[in-house]
């Protein structure tokens, strides 16, 4: 009787012992050291660093994208690196040097196929999300003497399909990687002298390239290819007087909220409203200086802006209702990046010369923390992970 007694509390002290703890993933997020090739893992419910990873190369121009489970994020490095980080785990599950100079990449819409767009060689790599492994090269050759160009503003599109430009040849590419073995490219030429960056709208319907050698953008309907490129907005980059520009916007960081949307001029001193219906100019508002980022909070109602050098130290509000700047705050030198928590209550900016990490109110624009960070950059939160082009 007694030994049956010690064998059963045996059986439930054995079946009982603690199961390992499962992290979920839909408060993480990672901020991009630049200067000492790490990233910094951060969660946004009790806002805090649960860790770093390092050894992720040249980070001075990264972005990064993450699976649709949330658990991987895929770094790209100015260096040509492309890292696959196990974020739960906090370490590198497999790092490759796949060029020699790369700007961004992107994932395709069902998490198989991470593309990388790269400078140096030009043209586009794609490789299996599981393994990195390389399943298809496509080189960006153009003209008669096959000439290689850079390669910019790559994003993902519905339909399993990357979208892409090119610097030096004027052309949007269109690859279909259904079958990522033989991707099937559409070719968009004449677009427009140096397409510097681009963007996607977040139905995934329009891509947009801004243009550097000449005023104006090239807009491509997806849905409806045969109609080919239209150029729009072609005051985009003109002034009366016009300033230098420190460094050009970043077209991803356009808003979308209700019908317009709020981009950055280049050159000066003001953010344009563009109504997307129509793809015309609907105002300008004045702001603090030339706008890099124009972000809006997730339900579109209030859009925030930081700046290029020698105005990088000020973060600006703009209210989409009355158009106008309701707030500005100075956070300090070097605000390179915000990104807002998944519902918008709370937005994080990365505030490079003093080593920190801020995070404000949206409501009341109350600072709320401030957290240490080695020169940060880039700030991506896996609420990433399920939408198009990010």
């Amino acid at each position: 009787m007694i030994r049956s007694v010690l064998v059963s509390l045996t059986l439930i002290i054995t079946t009982s012992a603690p199961v390992a703890y499962a992290r979920g993933t839909g408060d993480l997020g990672l901020v991009i050291e630049r200067a000492s090739g790490s990233i910094q893992i951060i969660e946004t419910t009790n806002n805090s660093s649960l860790g770093r990873v390092e050894g992720l190369g040249d980070l001075s121009h990264a972005s990064a994208v993450y699976s649709r489970d949330e658990q991987y994020a895929y770094i790209f490095g100015r260096d040509g690196g492309l890292t696959k980080v196990d974020i739960i785990a906090q370490k590198i599950v497999k790092r490759t040097l796949q060029a020699g100079n790369s700007i961004g990449g992107a994932i395709s819409q069902d998490g198989s196929l991470v593309a990388v767009s790269n400078y140096t060689p030009g043209g586009v790599k794609i490789f299996d999300s599981g393994t990195l492994e390389l399943v298809a090269n496509i080189p960006a050759t153009y003209g008669d003497e096959k000439k290689t160009s850079k390669v910019i503003g790559l994003v993902d599109a519905p339909g399993k399909k990357f979208v892409f430009s090119l610097w030096d040849a004027n052309e949007i590419w269109v690859a279909d990687v259904s079958q990522p073995a033989k991707p099937q490219i559409e070719k968009f030429k004449n677009i427009g002298r140096n397409p510097y960056d681009a963007l996607i709208s977040p139905d995934g319907r329009y891509y947009i390239a801004g243009l550097f050698g000449e005023d104006g953008m090239a807009l491509l309907d997806l849905w409806n290819l045969n109609a080919g490129v239209k150029r729009i907005l072609d005051n985009y980059g003109k002034g009366e007087q016009k300033l230098p520009v420190y460094k050009m916007p970043h077209l991803e960081g356009w808003a979308m909220a209700g019908t317009y949307a709020f981009v950055p001029a280049v050159g000066r001193h003001e953010v344009l409203v563009i109504d997307t219906q129509t793809w015309t100019e609907a105002g300008r508002i004045k702001v603090h200086g030339q706008p890099i980022f124009v972000m809006a909070r997730p339900d579109g109602r209030n859009i925030w802006v930081n700046f290029a050098i020698p105005n990088n130290d000020t973060l600006q509000v703009i209210d989409t209702q009355s158009l106008e700047v309701i707030k500005t705050m100075q956070p300090g030198k070097g605000v390179l990046h915000m990104e807002f928590e998944p519902r918008g209550e709370e937005v994080w900016a990365s505030v490079r010369d003093k080593d920190q990490l801020v995070i404000y109110d949206t409501e009341t624009f109350e600072e709320l923390k401030r957290l240490p960070a080695e020169k940060p950059s880039g700030i991506f939160s896996t609420t990433r992970a399920h939408k198009i082009g990010l």
